[in-house]
């Protein structure tokens, strides 16, 4: 299975979680995935009230420099850890 279809895999099994990840993971995939599709943050930050775009931006960012096989790679393993620990519907 090439990385692509493992990493569209991942991104649907993570849709079928049986409980919410915590918001540390929930940002932790975001930026993977966000990476693993866009590549480099390309917006601005968002204003001071935009609490969960300015979390969910710098999430991203803090990926800045990763490659995307990189950071499909990481979201894959990621995607397969909360799996494995929070399990699926």
């Amino acid at each position: 299975m090439s990385l692509d279809e493992r990493f569209n895999n991942a991104a649907a099994a993570v849709k079928e979680l049986a409980s919410q990840p915590s918001d540390e993971d929930l940002l932790e995939l975001y930026a993977l995935y966000k990476q693993s599709i866009v590549g480099d943050c390309n917006t601005e930050r968002p204003g001071m009230l935009d609490f969960k775009g300015k979390a969910k931006w710098d999430a991203w960012n803090g990926k800045k420099g990763m490659a995307q096989d990189t950071a499909k790679e990481q979201y894959i393993a990621k995607a397969e850890a909360l799996i494995a620990s929070i399990g699926k519907k």
